[in-house]
């Protein structure tokens, strides 16, 4: 698997699809399966984002039974918190009243510009982030599969971890290589068939000098008449 297909919004007015790394589903996949394992009940209608439970000593956040829906607020503090804890957002310095990137809107203008550095369609880019693109909404309207290829084009430019950015170049490899295969086959294949051709070909000469042969047998015995040629 490169990619995998999410639903946005779904069953809202402003539901629309887009596409995640095998690399982000993998880790979606984790997120999920830990949730089973502490006893939630995962289904259909699971909540991608919920509630966190006992994340902190001595304080009680709910029970992981019992999830919640986070809310727009609730996903925004969780990032906040995410970057403090990991040491990727500081106090800031004395005099600076913003931090380097916004907590939420960072990872957008990120996907957005590693997108568009791989090559693909700036309209097509927007189309993944948000269905609502303005006029050319009413103009523009690439099928799932159109967008599917131009992401795949992105790729190896939104893959975080080195060892899934190696697998990536590997299945790459690969996939060249098998490429290479398939074209060699394909030439064997015709090289085979133009050999095939040529010896057919060359056997219907041959039966057709044979037949000349026996229809015109060379005559014997015919006088010989000898030219003289004379000057005056």
């Amino acid at each position: 698997m490169v990619a995998a297909k999410i639903i946005v919004y779904a069953g809202d007015e402003e539901q629309y699809f887009t596409f995640i790394t095998s690399e982000a589903y993998s880790e979606l996949e984790k997120w999920m399966t830990n949730r089973s394992v502490c006893g939630e009940l995962i289904n259909e209608q699971s909540w991608v984002m919920r509630h966190l439970w006992d994340t902190k000593r001595g304080h009680m956040h709910g029970f992981v039974t019992a999830p919640k829906k986070l809310k727009f607020a609730g996903v925004k503090r969780m990032m906040k918190d995410a970057l403090w804890t990991q040491g990727i957002r500081t106090k800031l310095e004395l005099g600076k009243k913003r931090h380097e990137f916004q907590a939420d809107h960072g990872f957008r203008k990120w996907f957005k510009t590693r997108c568009e550095l791989s090559g693909m369609k700036s309209i097509n880019v927007q189309t993944l982030m948000s269905p609502l693109i303005g006029i050319g909404d009413s103009y523009y309207r690439a099928s799932e599969t159109e967008l599917l290829d131009d992401y795949l084009k992105a790729i190896e430019f939104l893959i975080i971890n080195d060892k899934e950015k190696l697998e990536s170049e590997v299945k790459k490899s690969e996939n060249d290589i098998s490429n290479i295969k398939s074209v060699e086959f394909q030439l064997m294949v015709k090289a085979n068939e133009i050999q095939i051709m040529k010896e057919k070909h060359e056997q219907e000469i041959k039966t057709i000098r044979e037949e000349m042969n026996q229809q015109f047998v060379p005559v014997s015995g015919l006088p010989k008449f000898d030219i003289a040629m004379s000057t005056g």
